[in-house]
């Protein structure tokens, strides 16, 4: 099975839990869609998530298409809460960036991007709410291309946008924004002779390499588009990757504390294999500490196991004095380890949304991200 750890970002209420819940639907993790404003999502565990209708801590889920195993990570649209998008991102493989149809793009929508930009996540655009009153297609196209980037490329087009029989209709990929990239293409599609299968490969290299962002619409409540998106994250998005046989080397981006008040600490696994009773160093004063236990999510939730191979997503018992942000094992910039890519820590204090001018991130060094 190949793994793709899949982060859901947004504007506040542009309808990121929502999706999640009708992802997990509709691949048959759970066989009722949950309510943000019923407070009975998967993903929203809080109190004050379920009584604000609002998402506050990342919340990672599980679910599979056909032979890929997707470990998603919702998070927060809230600028308060945005510290907690930014510890996440350095773990994801590729994101969908979620836009209302009727708002279009917002302010943190512009953060967002510029932040995945910056770092070079493969993303998916979905066009959220296309059942709403006041839901335009044409024009949050444009907004898109005026505001983010203008490298999108439409999927599809909307019919009957504002309506409950709002749809979304999968259409053939225009080539002029891949052809930008690919010279070979654009000689190709000028003398005439380009073929589908050579303009399909060159979307899906263009989006792994985060050079275009493939643009899909629908609605997480009646579920238009969405298996098209499924489709989308299952051909266009790259798998983790890393070397099981390596070094151990991990990065913690959650730590909550367990039913008896110890921490359990979320991390990705970049390299190596880790496993129950193993010992491994662990953040800047290279403590040791002793796994006691490991699960790993699967199906919708997490599930105890004794293995957790480079790749993975799992939540570690046992290293005690373990914080956000740390190394477990070897750093990702060690020669020891064979990821090619650079190591990420959030910034020391907690990212604001700005008030006036244009929208910035603060800066954690600037790192870059290459595939």
């Amino acid at each position: 099975m190949h793994l793709l750890n899949l982060g859901i970002l947004a504007h506040v209420d542009a309808g990121k839990t929502s999706l999640t819940e009708r992802l997990l639907h509709s691949v048959g993790v759970i066989d009722e869609i949950g309510s943000v404003d019923a407070g009975s999502t998967q993903t929203d565990t809080l109190a004050l998530e379920r009584r604000r209708g609002i998402t506050i801590k990342s919340a990672v889920v599980s679910f599979a298409v056909d032979d890929i195993t997707v470990n998603l990570i919702d998070t927060p649209g809230h600028p308060d809460f945005i510290a907690e998008v930014e510890r996440v991102l350095g773990v994801l493989d590729g994101v969908v960036l979620v836009v209302s149809a009727v708002e279009g793009v917002q302010a943190q929508t512009r953060v967002l991007m510029r932040t995945l930009q910056r770092l070079r996540i493969p993303t998916l655009i979905f066009v959220n709410k296309i059942d709403r009153r006041g839901a335009r297609h044409d024009g949050v196209l444009d907004a898109l291309a005026e505001r983010l980037t203008p490298a999108i490329v439409p999927m599809g087009r909307v019919v009957d946008a504002g309506t409950r029989d709002a749809a979304f209709v999968a259409g053939a990929v225009a080539p002029d924004v891949l052809a930008d990239h690919d010279d070979e293409l654009l000689a190709a599609y000028v003398d005439g002779t380009l073929a589908d299968e050579r303009l399909r490969s060159a979307l899906v290299a263009q989006t792994r390499q985060a050079l275009v962002h493939p643009v899909y619409f629908g609605s997480a409540v009646t579920g238009a588009g969405v298996p098209e998106l499924i489709g989308g994250i299952k051909e266009l998005l790259p798998a983790a990757d890393g070397d099981p046989e390596g070094p151990v080397s991990g990065s913690v981006f959650k730590v909550e504390r367990g039913p008896a008040g110890e921490k359990v600490a979320y991390a990705r696994l970049f390299s190596g294999t880790l496993r129950t009773r193993d010992r491994v160093p662990f953040g800047p004063r290279r403590e040791e500490g002793r796994v006691t236990a490991v699960s790993v999510f699967d199906h919708g939730t997490d599930v105890r196991a004794d293995v957790v191979p480079a790749g993975r997503i799992a939540r570690l018992w046992g290293l005690g004095n373990i914080r956000i942000g740390d190394t477990i094992g070897e750093p990702r910039n060690s020669t020891a380890t064979s990821s090619p890519r650079p190591p990420w820590r959030p910034s020391s204090s907690p990212a604001r949304a700005p008030t006036a001018g244009p929208c910035t991130w603060p800066s954690p060094g600037s790192p870059s991200r290459t595939r």
